[in-house]
């Protein structure tokens, strides 16, 4: 009886082993089609920033207006080419050039201002104006600066990009991609100064000879970044969130580029052509609900994944010609293999490529690289060294050393025999 007790719970136990893990199966597939049907805005993007993976696209590739997300590539030139401190003169066509209805930070024409207040107007405020006024200190003119971008964005790896100004007042001949802008912004969030700019919520100009009140505060345009502990519909504060940068025109609609670090992973979402709309009889903003709903997608369903520890022993191989104490190879991974993977590849057993140095034999010393060792997952390659663990000594080959030993002695046999003969000859001639 307790035999048949222990038989049943055994089966019970693989039962449930079996539907526990197709339903793991299928936990990223279901999440990505729950999202994927509530999002609203016509193209976006999310990327995993050191691996550049794309966790999830829809119409990423496709040509549309950016908007003032156009601005990211305006600020990075800005930093790479000028000193935070060094001041730059707005313009009259840096003023009068921006349309009506376009944001400004009220900058007027002559007024100096520093690079470094410049780019806080032009990341929080989104003043198109600092824009036109940052292109005209860097190349002399909106257009020069447009060729810069345009350069910078191909060394960038954008294919699909092409921008007439530096701020995204709209133009037909201005366009980019969700998964061109994800690039600008990974680029872009690679600079310490950078990331510190767009992810302040407030920045006030200072008064200046042509402006000298102090009264041009404002706060960052990105919602994400902005706490409110009311609950309210048009509340998006996302606790992760870390920067960058919103964009609207009535031909590109709703744009934001955000980013979002938790747990040590960070993200880059992009989304463009949203629109508002009304939920609960209460007005929502679908540039944020998407990237809330995209953000909480990949946290959830994806992570990194340590297969090996840098020194850790992979296998052992057996060098032919090494002695018999030392011919034992350990082959040590060179550094730590960290896999970016979804849900479905937690815990699953990874198969690696392991490829040894052509002709690998003794001698070998500690440390040489003798190969490398390569996952493919979900996309993505890693490659790393194999190193040896320890020495090898070369063995040396018997046969050649009897045969060595053999021939020394045969020749000794000979002068042996030789001095022998000669002494004869010396006692015969001496009777």
């Amino acid at each position: 009886m307790n035999k048949l007790k222990k038989l049943f719970s055994f089966f019970v136990f693989i039962l449930v082993c079996s539907l526990l893990s197709n339903s793991f199966c299928v936990t990223l597939a279901e999440n990505t089609k729950s999202m994927s049907e509530n999002l609203t805005s016509e193209a976006v993007l999310i990327m995993e920033t050191s691996t550049g993976k794309v966790v999830y696209e829809k119409n990423g590739y496709q040509k549309k207006y950016p908007a003032s997300t156009t601005k990211m590539l305006t600020a990075i030139l800005a930093l790479e080419n000028c000193n935070l401190d060094e001041k730059a003169t707005a313009s009259k066509f840096a003023i009068t050039s921006i349309p009506s209805g376009y944001t400004t930070a009220n900058i007027q024409i002559g007024e100096e201002l520093s690079v470094k207040d410049l780019l806080y107007a032009l990341m929080l405020k989104s003043a198109n104006e600092s824009a036109v006024i940052l292109a005209e200190h860097i190349s002399g003119s909106q257009e020069a600066f447009a060729d810069l971008m345009n350069k910078k964005a191909k060394e960038i790896g954008c294919q699909n990009t092409h921008f007439v100004n530096p701020h995204g007042v709209h133009d037909k001949d201005h366009y980019s991609t969700a998964y061109d802008l994800a690039l600008i912004a990974k680029y872009c969030m690679q600079n310490e100064t950078f990331r510190e700019i767009v992810k302040e919520t407030s920045y006030t100009l200072p008064a200046t000879s042509v402006y000298p009140s102090k009264n041009r505060t404002f706060s960052n345009t990105n919602n994400l970044l902005i706490y409110d502990n009311r609950n309210r519909a048009d509340n998006y504060y996302y606790k992760y969130a870390t920067g960058i940068k919103t964009g609207y025109t009535s031909a590109a609609k709703n744009c934001l580029v955000s980013s979002a670090e938790k747990n040590g992973i960070e993200y880059i979402c992009v989304v463009l052509g949203a629109s508002k709309f009304y939920k609960s009889g209460a007005q929502q903003s679908g540039r944020y609900i998407d990237t809330i709903s995209l953000f909480n997608y990949a946290f959830n369903n994806f992570s990194f994944r340590k297969l090996y520890s840098a020194n850790s022993v992979v296998q052992t191989v057996q060098i032919e010609n090494g002695t018999k104490d030392t011919k034992n190879l350990e082959l040590l991974i060179s550094d730590d293999v960290n896999t970016f993977v979804s849900i479905d590849n937690k815990d699953s057993n990874l198969e690696p490529q392991i490829v040894l140095n052509e002709n690998l034999v003794a001698p070998i010393s500690k440390g040489d690289v003798v190969g490398s060792i390569t996952y493919d997952v979900e996309g993505l390659r890693y490659t790393t060294d194999l190193i040896a663990g320890n020495d090898v000594i070369e063995a040396k080959n018997t046969v050649f050393i009897f045969v060595y030993v053999g021939i020394g002695l045969f020749v000794l046999f000979l002068v042996f025999l030789r001095i022998r003969k000669v002494l004869k000859d010396n006692q015969n001639k001496e009777l």
